[in-house]
């Protein structure tokens, strides 16, 4: 074990030193009392919690404890969207199970920083409950391809979207007294090699793009702790890079907090010291010894160590441990389960609706297709959900529940289906941990005699299908579009049931957009439920069944086929990639420089991956260039109808507001998100069409109900970054301002003037090594 060997290096010191207590306002005279050695151990995890003997089994780690000096370990555990730990522990009767809340994609889809809190603050009671201190989490890297695998964690497509629910989610964790680590920063936004690849962007979509979420959740909620990502960003690793971890997150937008690299990351220990990445983690003997002898022969200054400790003391002195809280070692399961009902059945998205949703009354008898509808995806995979944890309600349980009878032949069926499949695929037992996604059944599809029989005995079909992705892969092409026997089995269900007047709906329970172009018009309701977390059936029941009315709407655009998007060219979307099993963990290993093998020419998109659309990801670019969409950025259905009208509107030297009155014209309760797109004036710096720039989300309306909602944003948000000066400018000239319920759906504008052209300098920071060339997509 790391930590192990760690621990062995640590010198003796004399008790007479030993007088000294740590304390929120000592830490200066803590620091003065520590052995060099001791500096050193501070900055250095003590290994992952993996092994017997350790005092959260399954958790990420711990930072040093030096007891003399009242120093105790904190404990760090992973998310997003599960405290991530062992249910079960050595010599233990008890189980220690954790909530599985919804995906970080399908809180997005609510468009609401306070579903994201109401995630954050149950998730921050089971870390303290359970007696940990950080939760690392949330991921607030952008979704430049629909194919990244760790989409899932991630929250949208655009950057306001991305650092708003951030927010909101670390405001809810730590108002529990619990900690955050915002991640992984910055540009993760692949995981093919992920150890490896260097993510070549220029400063512009850097800043305006890849940043902006860190920014605006760094602003709004101030997290504990950041952590770096594996992959470089113009050359260097991130948690090399002084001017990411210093010029930019410490200098430009005030962060107080510790940065730690995320496990086994980088390479120099001693250029991350310098960079002001104050945190090394898990920690490795190597690292120690790099350090200790860097500042014994002068080449790293102690005065950086100890100002790395410093942080690290600070973090320390908020955490539970450090207090001595009295964890209850279980937690309220019951109560966070509604949470995740509530928050995943917000986050579902109805992204189509042929007068079949909600059900009528006189349906009583409903037929589940899809392997999906039995084995549904509560969440993604990797250590932030490692796919073991409470319970997962399957879509028969969540339709029985609302008081359906469901076709007790076909559950048979798909019974039989999925044991025959589980044989074929995990001959020798499916395996009980991965960070990867666990293979999934093939669909099934029923004879035509078999068809016949189910369409008389039912009144309505359910087709579910499933998409999952985890950490240390992404997703392949095929993956992004309908199966052969997927397609059959939409073909044929619509056809048998629409012959005898009955309706068809497709449930999307994905972790990332798929291919709906081809078949969409073949059924009468597509609901898009992502991955709402363990009480997932329910979730997917009470929407269909108009328990709830859907408000959802999609972070990310559904593109008509993969390759319309520009960035699709630059991402490893056919190359298969097998993560290293020393790539994570303690077990890390590097070859010595007598056995380097020839460095091999370096491959494009593995090795490196060019950012060539610049600023137009998503719908920047789809809206820019006019390029059809299957559903655009947004997106989002309801029960019920609302009217918008713009109350006011604006604008002084620093802050722009618009008031929104928000009416409900329907016959059902519902809540609606309005999204404020600016579009720039001509002439400065090239602009996409539209931008989001606020969005707000209306209470429970009721049918002829009216709220008035605030939109506010920065004037100086509706900047762009000039990277010849490294400036943010904003044009004078006249500005749209737009209320929407989708970057393609503008219900109402009006228009500002900007009088006077305004530039603010910033610190010329990670320009790339050369000119990033530009995808021919976004040429004009």
């Amino acid at each position: 074990m790391v930590g192990i060997g760690i621990a062995a290096l640590c010198m003796a010191v004399p008790a007479a030193q030993a007088q000294v207590k740590l304390n929120a306002g000592n830490i200066d005279e803590v620091i003065g009392q520590m052995t060099l050695e001791e500096k050193v151990h501070m900055v250095i995890g003590c290994g992952m919690s993996m092994g017997d003997g350790v005092k959260f089994p399954g958790t990420a780690g711990r930072t040093y404890d030096i007891p003399r000096l009242g120093i105790p370990s904190v404990y760090l555990a992973d998310g997003p969207h599960r405290l991530a730990m062992s249910v079960k522990r050595d010599f233990d009767s008890r189980f220690y199970y954790a909530t599985e809340f919804p995906s970080g994609t399908t809180v997005a889809a609510t468009f609401d920083p306070n579903a994201a809190f109401q995630v954050g603050a149950a998730l921050g009671e089971e870390v303290k409950d359970y007696g940990m201190d950080v939760l690392l989490a949330p991921g607030a890297n952008l979704m430049r391809n629909a194919l990244c695998g760790r989409n899932h964690e991630y929250y949208s497509e655009d950057p306001v979207v991305t650092g708003k629910i951030a927010a909101g989610y670390i405001n809810g964790v730590q108002s529990q007294g619990t900690g955050t680590c915002l991640k992984h920063f910055a540009v993760n936004n692949q995981e093919t090699n992920r150890n490896n690849n260097d993510s070549r962007v220029a400063q512009r979509p850097l800043r305006e793009l890849y940043l902006k979420g860190f920014e605006i959740a760094v602003k709004e909620s101030q997290p504990w702790s950041i952590m770096t990502s594996y992959n470089k960003v113009n050359g260097k690793y991130t948690c090399e890079d002084i001017d990411l971890t210093q010029n930019i997150l410490r200098d430009e937008w005030g962060f107080k907090g510790v940065v730690m690299s995320d496990w086994n990351a980088g390479k120099d220990a001693v250029t991350s010291m310098k960079a002001g990445n104050d945190m090394l983690q898990p920690g490795q003997d190597r690292q120690y010894k790099a350090i200790l002898e860097a500042v014994q022969n002068g080449t790293l200054d102690e005065a950086v160590l100890d100002r790395n400790v410093k942080r690290v003391l600070e973090l320390v002195v908020k955490c539970h441990t450090f207090a001595d809280y009295e964890y209850a070692n279980e937690t309220d399961l019951k109560a966070h389960a509604q949470v995740d009902r509530t928050i995943g059945a917000e986050g579902i998205v109805l992204l189509d609706n042929r007068d079949i949703l909600p059900l009528a009354s006189g349906i009583k008898n409903v037929a589940l297709y899809g392997t999906t509808s039995y084995d549904m995806v509560p969440a993604g995979m990797g250590f932030g959900s490692t796919g073991v944890g409470y319970y997962t309600v399957s879509l028969v349980e969540g339709m029985r529940n609302a008081g359906y009878t469901v076709d007790a032949d076909l559950i048979k069926q798909y019974k039989k289906h999925l044991a025959d499949e589980q044989k074929r695929l995990y001959p020798n037992g499916r395996p009980p941990f991965s960070l990867t996604p666990l293979k999934r059944a093939e669909e099934f599809v029923p004879t035509a005699e078999e068809l016949a029989a189910q369409v008389k005995n039912n009144d309505v079909a359910i087709l579910t299908f499933g998409r999952t992705s985890g950490e240390a892969s992404d997703r392949r092409v095929e993956e992004f579009y309908m199966k052969e026997n997927e397609t059959a089995l939409i073909k044929q269900v619509a056809e048998a049931y629409h012959a005898a007047g009955k309706k068809v709906v497709v449930v999307l329970n994905i972790c990332s957009p798929v291919e709906t172009a081809s078949w969409k018009n073949q059924v009468d309701a597509v609901l898009c439920a992502f991955q709402p977390g363990q009480e997932v059936g329910n979730c997917v029941a009470d929407v269909l069944t108009g328990k709830v009315n859907p408000s959802g709407h999609l972070p990310m655009t559904f593109a008509v086929k993969y390759g319309d998007a520009p960035s699709d060219a630059n991402f490893p979307y056919d190359y298969e990639f097998k993560m290293p099993s020393f790539a994570m963990g303690s077990g890390m290993n590097f070859k010595s420089k007598e056995k380097e093998e020839k460095p091999k020419e370096p491959e494009r998109n593995v090795d490196f991956t060019d950012y060539e659309e610049g600023i137009y990801v998503g719908y920047r670019y789809f809206d820019t260039f006019g390029k059809e969409v299957s559903y655009p950025f947004g997106h989002g259905l309801s029960y019920t109808t609302f009217g918008f009208e713009v109350v006011s509107s604006d604008m002084d030297a620093e802050d722009c507001e618009m008031k929104v009155a928000v009416t409900n014209t329907g016959k059902c309760a519902g809540k609606e998100s309005v999204q404020l797109y600016v579009k720039a004036p001509e002439g400065g710096l090239e602009k996409p069409a539209k931008e989001l720039k606020a969005f707000a989300k209306t209470k429970l309306l009721q049918p002829g109900e009216t709220e008035v909602v605030t939109l506010s944003w920065k004037l100086m948000d509706m900047a762009s970054f000039n990277e010849k000066n490294s400036s943010w400018e904003l044009a004078k000239g006249t500005y749209q301002w737009m209320a929407a319920t989708s970057s393609a759906d503008v219900r109402c504008t009006v228009e500002q003037k900007v009088t006077k052209s305004q530039k603010v300098k910033v610190h010329d920071a990670m320009r790339p090594l050369y000119k990033i060339a530009e995808n021919d997509m976004v040429k004009r």
